[in-house]
């Protein structure tokens, strides 16, 4: 399955959170909290555990914007290691360098930050990157290339009086770089993801 193109509202109001951190969606969500289409607030009654997990899986998936081959991939690896597969699970998509640019806040948006990063208008570690699926280290050093510092993107940043990164990146706002000085925690990963029932879902 590739990545969804849709309507962003249609998939908040199908999981009933904000998924995307947009008000504009917390807006609609409180006009219309119930699901998508014409039979959406009849829609009420017990879920399966199936359909739990297959919701939460789509939700985590819309979420990051990741493919279903990445998401499965992120379970193998973290299903392989000592650590609680769920937690290893969520600190992976975190690591990813499209979130890191969207918790260092240099985006409103993780859509935004991958779009960003697919431009190319970033270095890590003093080289040119565009994939937004490299999972970063302990040390790296995130910066906006400079002949991107201009774009308009990064004058909004520069200017943000309400600008905050991750407890985990140490972000210079008007330099416009960010060190990863440690890697995220259990206390880090975002909470609107119950990752135990994706788990759940691949480990059948």
């Amino acid at each position: 399955m590739s990545r969804y193109t849709g309507p962003k509202a249609r998939l908040v109001r199908r999981f009933g959170v904000n998924i995307f951190n947009t008000p504009k969606l917390d807006k609609i969500l409180e006009r219309r909290p119930h699901g998508p289409g014409m039979h959406g607030n009849n829609r009420a009654g017990k879920a399966s555990e199936y359909k739990k997990q297959l919701l939460e899986k789509q939700k985590m998936r819309f979420m990051f914007g990741i493919t279903e081959k990445q998401l499965r991939n992120y379970y193998l690896k973290a299903a392989s290691g000592s650590e609680a597969t769920d937690v290893a699970l969520m600190k992976s998509v975190e690591r990813r360098l499209d979130n890191v640019v969207y918790r260092a806040g240099f985006a409103k948006t993780r859509a935004q930050a991958r779009q960003m990063v697919g431009h190319g208008m970033f270095n890590l570690n003093g080289r040119r990157v565009s994939i937004a699926s490299i999972q970063v280290r302990e040390g790296d050093v995130l910066e906006v290339r400079e002949k991107s510092k201009s774009s308009p993107l990064f004058n909004e940043v520069k200017e943000e009086k309400d600008f905050e990164s991750a407890r985990w990146i140490e972000s210079e706002q008007k330099a416009l770089k960010a060190v990863v000085k440690a890697l995220p925690t259990d206390e880090d990963i975002d909470k609107l993801i119950a990752a135990y029932l994706i788990v759940e879902f691949y480990s059948k």
